[in-house]
């Protein structure tokens, strides 16, 4: 399936910004199952300076600064991603990497091999996942258990996840604890991914947060899946000797072509999609916008050549 995408974020400032410098990671990736087959970054004002480079985890970052004074500022990011999920490994094609335990798992990532000592680092806390207490862990040893399928138990507790929180988007925001919202039972789906992968690393197992887009507008007949108004998010588990595996949690499902993946870290903060420092005073508010949907035109043509 071949998706347009268009990510527009507008921020407007009551008294103005004389300066500032930003942060933008709206780059879908470019990887196995998932080609980026056009992409351009409108910016208003036009930046002083602009300039881009490929972070730690492989992300595409933006970096641009606006030196004069300005009362608006608009960053769209337009996109065409061709997704085919056939491409990517499936796991229920390897049932001895489906099998593997939490036993056998912590055992096998004891290895130096290149992909192993890459995903230990996601074992360990990061900004906005730390502290993990008590309630968390026991949330996620009812799934993750030393003799269960690691699969299984991911599987399992994306299922919790879904059925025991409620999508709410005016009960957090990216600043929210982790242990806030494992209380109130309520968030959204960066609250979801990041709730899982805080159970992940306290059974020890590696986890990725993956921020990206789900379709706009579902085939007919198809439910409207949640959280396809702004960015998405979902949670990745490394399952040694076959690789990451995702999960949706908000949706109760395992991604496909419906989800398109724009960058991936230890959680929100290493993935935001635009952050930044101005100087300025007074009030400002923020408007985000996101549309993808197939590009049924370019499609047609692809048919007929």
């Amino acid at each position: 399936m071949l998706y347009r995408i268009i990510h527009d974020t507008t921020y407007k400032y009551e008294e103005g910004v004389t300066f500032c410098h930003n942060i933008a990671i709206l780059k879908p990736k470019n990887i196995l199952g998932q080609e980026l087959v056009t992409y351009d970054l409108e910016i208003q004002p036009t930046p002083a300076e602009f300039s881009e480079r490929t972070d730690f985890f492989g992300n595409t970052i933006t970096r641009f600064s606006i030196q004069k004074h300005h009362k608006e500022l608009k960053v769209v990011a337009l996109s065409k991603v061709h997704r085919d999920f056939s491409k990517v490994p499936n796991i229920d094609a390897d049932l001895a990497a489906k099998k593997i335990t939490l036993t056998e798992t912590l055992d096998l990532l004891k290895g130096v091999e290149d992909a192993v000592l890459d995903a230990r680092q996601y074992q360990l806390e990061s900004v906005l996942i730390k502290n993990i207490d008590a309630e968390v862990k026991a949330y996620a040893e009812k799934s993750f258990q030393p003799n269960r399928s690691v699969f299984e138990a991911s599987f399992e507790l994306m299922q919790r996840i879904f059925e025991d929180f409620e999508f709410n988007p005016n009960v957090t925001n990216v600043a929210t604890p982790i242990s806030e919202v494992m209380k109130e039972k309520k968030g959204v789906c960066q609250d979801f991914a990041q709730i899982a992968i805080a159970c992940l690393r306290s059974v020890n197992l590696p986890a990725r947060y993956i921020s990206g887009y789900i379709e706009t507008l579902p085939p007919p007949g198809k439910e409207k899946l949640i959280g396809t108004d702004a960015s998405h998010a979902w949670f990745s588990v490394y399952i040694p000797t076959f690789g990451w595996v995702d999960f949706d949690p908000t949706n109760n499902q395992i991604p496909k072509d419906q989800h398109i993946i724009v960058a991936w870290g230890r959680d929100y903060y290493d993935v935001a999609p635009l952050k930044g420092v101005l100087y300025s005073s007074g009030l400002s508010t923020l408007k985000v916008s996101v549309d993808i949907r197939p590009d049924v035109s370019q499609q047609q043509q692809q048919q007929q050549q």
